[in-house]
């Protein structure tokens, strides 16, 4: 599917929600992509896009930087303690703050550097084990938490299971972020992004349904 036709499904998914045209950021997510369909992307006038590895960004946008102006970059996949400051001097946007380890990391490094990334609340609306981010039960604390370090949390971010309906995650995150003051809603993926956009979503994250299949390294 063509990114043009990714934007035009997000614009009718917004009219349709009676919510005004542009209110929702399309995150092109990057991850595993070659360089070659990253910048045929970048071409085509798109520049925020989503990294799940610290690393694997370190690589690849650097280089885009000097070639492309305007890159809006977002970390969506998880972080590990000692790969924050990386992640801070690269990406405008972290959607994946779970833990008060990793918060108190982050204000320590903005006041090194003088400057932080603006920040999502990652929230396990399923309460999956096996899944990142703070329990829903949580979250008011860790908000509040997270304010008093004078950390710049700008939303709320989920994943929903992918064995059930991602309305009532989409629903419970809305209503988290209404309840703390929250604007920002990371919600919504390629398969589901008209759906967030329906119960408000302000961020999508679309890789698939823009970039084809990834192409894993084989193991």
């Amino acid at each position: 599917m063509s990114l043009q036709e990714i934007r035009s499904r997000i614009q009718t998914a917004e009219l349709a929600a009676g919510r005004a045209t542009g209110s929702t950021i399309l995150i092109a997510v990057s991850k595993v992509q070659p360089n070659q369909r990253v910048a045929s992307v970048l071409d085509e006038g798109q520049r925020c896009f989503g990294e799940n590895r610290v690393q694997e960004a370190m690589g690849k946008w650097p280089d885009f930087a000097q070639q492309y102006d305007g890159l809006d970059l977002h970390l969506i996949g998880p972080l590990q303690s000692n790969k924050t400051r990386q992640a801070m001097e690269l990406f405008n946007c972290i959607h994946t703050l779970d833990r008060p380890k990793l918060a108190k990391a982050i204000a320590r490094l903005a006041q090194e550097l003088g400057k932080c990334p603006d920040l999502f609340i990652q929230v396990n609306t399923g309460e999956e084990p096996q899944k990142a981010g703070i329990l829903p039960a949580e979250t008011d604390d860790f908000v509040a938490e997270c304010r008093a370090l004078d950390l710049p949390v700008q939303g709320v971010m989920c994943i929903p299971p992918v064995s059930e309906d991602a309305s009532a995650h989409f629903t419970q995150l809305a209503e988290l972020a209404a309840r703390n003051g929250l604007s920002g809603l990371s919600m919504g993926m390629s398969s589901d992004f008209e759906q967030a956009i329906a119960h408000g979503a302000t961020h999508v994250r679309v890789g698939s349904a823009i970039f084809g299949a990834r192409a894993y390294a084989e193991t």
